[in-house]
């Protein structure tokens, strides 16, 4: 029994998934997860076609008021958006993107021209590395791949748990609640961001100070 609670705190999943999947895995606590989280992925591609209109608008404020976060989630049910664990996924996922600052929701978010400019960025290193072309357009895959964990929220590694993705831990959170749940939209604000700041010159200051006197 132990075991499956620590499972179940692992995944989120329901006692009994959770006893089947120690079942399956013999024991094997990381094994068991892993089970979980393919199931988890298959219910979640079975909902995807469902309707997804109910939810939440979440927010965070982080250091004291210098960046604020807001983020909608979408569920199918008001019931499973005024669920705890629907309201702590939001909280997670707001908490999240303070901390991560992501520029995009997903790969389709990011601008043809940006990803182009980074993919010649990539072209150019590899050549200059003189790998062939076979290789470099290889290379390049796994390099997009990881760009796009960089700046996309859903492929980020979760800042609480780096070993799952934000899209993991909207999966997991679908397979405990039964809903198809998605993220809409989200907003970061910095303060002062984008404002230019004003650089001062220890020389001059200095130089000032004394001329004061």
């Amino acid at each position: 029994m132990s075991d499956i609670m620590k499972l179940k705190e692992m995944t989120g999943a329901g006692v009994l998934d959770c006893k089947n999947a120690l079942t399956d895995a013999k024991g094997n606590l990381e094994k068991a997860a892993a089970l979980l989280r393919e199931k988890g992925k298959a219910t979640a591609a079975k909902k995807e076609s469902r309707i997804a209109s109910e939810g939440a608008v979440g927010s965070y404020i982080h250091m004291g008021g210098k960046i604020g976060v807001m983020v909608e989630i979408n569920c199918e049910t008001d019931f499973a958006a005024k669920a705890e664990k629907f309201q702590e996924l939001v909280k997670n996922v707001a908490m999240h993107i303070a901390a991560a600052n992501p520029l995009y929701l997903d790969e389709t978010a990011v601008p043809l021209a940006e990803l182009e400019k980074e993919k010649e960025i990539l072209r150019k290193k590899a050549a200059n590395d003189k790998k062939p072309a076979a290789i470099i357009e290889k290379m390049l895959e796994g390099q997009v791949k990881k760009y796009y964990g960089e700046i996309c929220l859903v492929h980020q590694p979760f800042v609480k748990d780096p070993s799952k993705t934000i899209k993991d831990v909207i999966d997991e959170a679908r397979a405990a609640i039964g809903e198809k749940i998605s993220i809409r939209r989200f907003v970061r604000y910095e303060m002062g961001e984008g404002l230019a700041k004003k650089e001062e010159n220890f020389a001059e200051e200095v130089e000032k100070a004394k001329k004061s006197k």
